[in-house]
């Protein structure tokens, strides 16, 4: 690692609790390691905070390796940060300098509202999937690779869009607060395979009507949503999703 070390301010949102009042906050972070992740460089504010008697800021986090979709921040108005295609988590100091001043705040849409500082209750997202259901159809023990051929454009297609990690960016991203692009992954990736067929109309009627009980605004096509995702999921799932959902209630065969 490198021993050079610089110091930076983090202004931060605090908010004590969900429908609290909440403001911004400046700490001074000295010693940050350009080799540090962003999520290493706030333990050292935890721990200086801690220290001193003063509450840690609260963020949420798991793998820290951009998988699980825990680490929703805001960093200087951008979600995930200034890259493209990483999480949070996988922002490191070497992306900024000494004397840097570095807004971070929770994802802002009226369907995560906010736990605690940067913490967010993105479990609208964990409805939406479970309004989907199960696929029924019985597949037993791993089959023969060659036993269910799928072609490789579909197969391509359904693993892009399963790459999903739920994380929210493009919801925090969108002008319109759209969860349509995670929406259309998921729909993506469940609807092209065989295995999916079976509840594949009533599947995306299910998912979508929940998308809007939960309160998501309506895509616009403004692509926001492909620009902050750290999976770079396409807007070609919105396509999906609209194709979808316009033959399963338009004359197309709806399960059950």
């Amino acid at each position: 690692m490198s021993t050079k070390t610089f110091s930076v301010t983090v202004r931060v949102w605090r908010q004590a609790g969900p429908g609290q009042p909440g403001a911004f906050a400046d700490y001074p972070v000295a010693g940050v390691n350009p080799d540090m992740s962003f999520l290493e460089m706030l333990d050292v504010l935890n721990d200086e905070l801690t220290m001193k008697g003063i509450e840690p800021v609260a963020f949420a986090h798991d793998c820290r390796e951009g998988i699980c979709g825990t680490c929703s921040l805001v960093i200087d108005g951008k979600p995930h940060g200034p890259h493209h295609g990483v999480a949070s988590c996988q922002t490191y100091m070497r992306s900024y300098k000494d004397g840097d001043v570095i807004v971070v705040e929770p994802f802002r849409a009226r369907p995560f509202p906010v736990v605690k500082d940067l913490v967010t209750d993105r479990s609208a997202f964990d409805k939406i999937q479970q309004a989907g259901g199960f696929i029924s159809i019985r597949t037993g023990s791993a089959p023969e690779a060659n036993s269910v051929p799928v072609p490789k454009e579909v197969a391509d297609l359904a693993m892009d869009a399963a790459q999903c990690i739920g994380c929210g960016a493009c919801v925090a991203a969108c002008p319109n607060g759209s969860a349509s692009l995670f929406l259309g992954a998921k729909i993506t990736h469940l609807g092209e395979l065989p295995q999916g067929q079976p509840e594949r109309a009533d599947r995306v009627v299910r998912m979508v009507e929940q998308h809007d009980a939960e309160g998501f605004g309506g895509c616009t096509n403004t692509g926001a949503c492909t620009v902050s995702c750290p999976k770079e999921i396409p807007l070609d799932v919105i396509s999906q999703l609209n194709r979808d959902y316009l033959h399963a209630t338009t004359g197309g065969r709806r399960s059950g």
